[in-house]
């Protein structure tokens, strides 16, 4: 647009001023309008609504996995090492034969029990023919005192008195004989018995020279080596070292130190998470026992936790984390963590009323896990609270909303 300017230079610069003037003013009025209609706008807050949820309170106990048993395998008898047919990481069976001794007095300590017992036997033939012939001779003794008797029945004076006499005294020796021979023939007997029992012991200890496993396991050390000299097990005079030791890793326990506020909640066959944070996996154990008396120490119980492993993919040794499940509650009504103002005094939330205005309202709060939190009252199903930053809101401030992600139920 062209504009003709006449007149004296004086009068130009002054209309050139006056043009500028209103040109700052108009862009001055027009962003004037643009923030008072910004100010005027109420501000967009997120919400959640107040709505029932299944909460749950878990105590996260560490612990080392444990073998479910192991034992350090020892010698019952003394001897040699003949063989040792396992070594360290040997997956075994129970009953399986782990080493075998040798012990050479041992064919010799059988051979004279045997013999013993054959002495013992001919001891018993003896007597017992002995006994035989005792009860032979007593009963002819019996026999001849007895019709001696019928006849001086009979015929009194017949026969002289001494004879008599005579015969009942053969009588009475014979039967003593027989008595005798009874006490020969038990004690011939208890011999017997006594080398048969001897020969049993040592063929037990016999046995003892092959070493088993007790168990299904692996083998975690070895001791020994073939032509070791090891001592018995049960000796109390000598330093015995074990053969190998073995461990029953198919199933691991865990001792957990629950505390003393959570020990009313435990209970046998409660089936809990444990994370391995080494292997980056989840496995499932289960509550087993408790020793039911809490440590002045530590104000904890001891808490035994069975985590089934038949891959062996657990090593004894690993930590592990276990979710103990202390307190569960079923529809509670709940809202998000961060909807709960902890900041005063005491706990409110900033609740948006049907009329888009806020009202804060004070709440008691009860179970909480790591996204929502229990509220036992202050607030009914439904209501819509603010989440996040709160920070510029007051009571009876207009907003809009924009409605979060429904917690699950």
């Amino acid at each position: 647009m062209r504009m003709a300017v006449s007149g004296s230079p004086a009068k130009t610069a002054l209309l050139c001023a006056a043009m500028v003037c209103l040109s700052s003013c108009a862009k001055t009025h027009a962003t004037d309008d643009g923030a008072g209609n910004a100010a005027s706008a109420p501000p967009l807050v997120p919400v959640a609504k107040a709505a029932p949820a299944n909460l749950a309170s878990d105590v996260v106990l560490t612990a080392e996995f444990q073998p479910y048993q192991q034992v350090e395998v020892m010698a019952k008898v003394a001897g040699y090492v003949r063989s040792i047919g396992v070594d360290m990481g040997d997956r075994v069976r129970q009953g399986q034969v782990l080493a075998t001794l040798e012990i050479p007095e041992m064919e010799d300590e059988l051979a004279k029990a045997a013999a013993t017992i054959g002495q013992a036997d001919a001891e018993l033939a003896r007597a017992s023919d002995e006994l035989q012939r005792a009860e032979a001779a007593h009963a002819l003794a019996h026999l001849s005192s007895g019709r001696i008797a019928d006849v001086l029945k009979h015929e009194p004076g017949l026969v002289p008195q001494q004879e008599v006499d005579e015969a009942h005294l053969r009588d009475l020796m014979a039967e003593a004989q027989v008595a005798g021979a009874k006490s020969g023939l038990r004690t011939a007997e208890q011999k017997l018995r006594l080398a048969h029992a001897e020969q049993a012991r040592l063929e037990t200890l016999h046995k003892y020279m092959t070493i088993t496993a007790p168990f299904d396991g692996v083998v975690t050390r070895r001791y020994a080596n073939a032509g070791s000299m090891i001592q018995a097990g049960t000796s109390s005079q000598t330093q015995s070292m074990p053969l190998v030791q073995v461990s029953q890793n198919n199933l691991l326990r865990l001792i957990l130190p629950v505390p003393e506020s959570a020990v009313a909640r435990v209970r046998v066959g409660e089936v809990v998470e444990v994370r391995v944070s080494s292997l980056g996996r989840t496995f499932h154990g289960r509550v087993v026992r408790f020793a039911d008396d809490i440590q002045p120490s530590t104000r904890t119980m001891d808490t035994e936790v069975d985590v089934p492993n038949p891959t062996l993919t657990l090593i004894p040794g690993m930590y592990a984390e276990v979710n103990l499940r202390v307190e569960e509650r079923r529809d509670a009504l709940s809202v998000p963590l961060d909807a709960v103002d902890r900041n005063g005094s005491s706990l409110r939330v900033y609740t948006v009323t049907t009329q888009g205005l806020i009202l804060i309202v004070p709440v008691t709060l009860g179970l909480e896990d790591e996204r929502l939190v229990e509220v036992r009252s202050g607030l009914h199903e439904g209501e819509l609270v603010v989440v996040g930053r709160r920070t510029g809101l007051r009571d009876g401030q207009p907003v809009q909303t924009t409605l979060l992600a429904a917690q699950v139920h």
